[in-house]
């Protein structure tokens, strides 16, 4: 059936089967999976015309729908810093933060957002406790729309101020020298598997940045990338030299490949593609707590027990704040700390022995006694100190 929608391509695979594309000129290429022709699939295609990730809900009218929005109301600041403040960040990030603010919205859209306090926020927040993480987010995308809305001047005070994160961890495994080893016993030089450990351990770049990385992103022995994370905000560029063990595997790559990682079809990854991928690989050999992001913590553990400072790690991983930079320096800090005090531990097992004077020690103490002895009768003899011969020349003439 012929779609009249804008971007709509039809490509049939090798097994004859029709996909449906989404795909314009400057925006990213987008498959449509939903049946064409159903809501769900209009929805689909609305998305992708606006860059942000299918989320699988289609809209229906609602009783309030057509209710005006309260003005200077929460709901009305949502929608405000979802109009004007989408360049500021990217598509991703905004719409993980719509999400959570337009669940808010449900029960307390209507209420005034300069009325706002701590404790609202933290009661909003305990709803998840459950999930550190998700409790967390839900702070963040508040913070940061008060932030962005204390900055053109519509509120005042960021009630998210003050507020602790949860400690929750982020869920990652670490990966071990020892199983970097056993990945590498398994994953021969000059395949795949290999190139993109190297990729994930030299670069400490994320999944999307690693899966986009090519020829074109190295000049004169640097990498140079901007993170597809920060694009929209900080802007940020990395700057990393391209280390001995990474060009020894970026030698295996063929001359006229745009991305150095691709799919056994010879085409490059999608950021899922590539977390799939290496969730197979981790699996191939024996790893199945470990992943991509586990290799990005355990590049910056090694740096920073290595020596690495806060900026040189945000230089690296292209952090902008020092928060999540510090967390690895105070780590190895304290691993060295540990490594230094642990000798304290052990007693002094000799401080209540004796130990016996030397022969030597005897000898010495024998000679300064026969001179006291020998000074004491030259002064007796010499009427006292006043004589012409110190008390040493006497004792020295008589042994002679």
């Amino acid at each position: 059936m012929k779609i009249n929608l804008r971007g709509i391509i039809e490509d049939v695979d090798r097994h004859g089967n029709v996909r449906i594309y989404y795909r314009v000129k400057g925006k990213r290429k987008v498959r449509l999976r939903e049946k064409p022709g159903t809501a769900a699939f209009l929805r689909e295609h609305e998305c992708a015309e606006a860059g942000i990730p299918y989320d699988g809900v289609v809209a229906r009218p609602s009783p309030d729908s057509a209710k005006p929005v309260v003005a200077r109301s929460f709901r009305w600041l949502c929608q405000q810093h979802f109009k004007r403040a989408a360049k500021g960040v990217t598509v991703d990030t905004m719409d993980r933060r719509r999400r959570i603010l337009e669940e808010i919205c449900t029960k307390y859209g209507d209420l005034p957002f300069d009325m706002m306090e701590r404790k609202h926020v933290t009661a909003l927040r305990d709803v998840r406790i459950e999930s550190p993480g998700a409790a967390n987010n839900i702070v963040k995308a508040i913070s940061a729309m008060f932030a962005w809305a204390i900055e053109v001047g519509e509120a005042k005070v960021n009630p998210c101020n003050g507020i602790k994160r949860l400690k929750s961890g982020d869920g990652f495994h670490t990966w071990t020298l020892e199983e970097i080893e056993q990945f590498e016993a398994k994953h021969k030089p000059g395949t795949m598997a290999r190139l993109a450990l190297a990729i994930f351990m030299f670069t400490g770049l994320r999944l999307s940045d690693a899966a986009i990385l090519g020829k074109q992103h190295l000049r004169d022995g640097w990498i140079r990338i901007r993170p597809g994370k920060t694009s929209g905000s900080s802007g940020v560029e990395v700057h990393m030299p391209l280390l001995s063990d990474l060009a020894t595997e970026l030698d295996s790559v063929a001359a006229g490949r745009m991305t150095f990682l691709v799919t056994e079809y010879g085409r490059p990854f999608s950021e899922k593609g590539l977390g799939n991928k290496m969730r197979q690989w981790c699996d191939e050999a024996d790893l199945p707590h470990c992943s991509a992001h586990g290799l990005r913590k355990a590049g910056a553990s090694i740096a920073a027990e290595n020596g690495a400072t806060s900026d040189q790690l945000k230089a690296i991983f292209g952090w902008t704040t020092s928060q999540q930079a510090d967390l690895y320096t105070r780590a190895a800090r304290r691993k060295v700390l540990a490594k230094d005090g642990a000798k304290l531990l052990i007693p002094d097992r000799s401080e209540n022995k004796s130990v016996p004077l030397s022969e030597a020690n005897l000898e010495k103490w024998d000679t300064k006694a026969e001179n006291r002895e020998e000074n004491q009768i030259f002064t007796e003899k010499n009427g006292g100190p006043g004589g012409t011969r110190t008390p040493n020349q006497a004792v020295m003439s008589r042994r002679l």
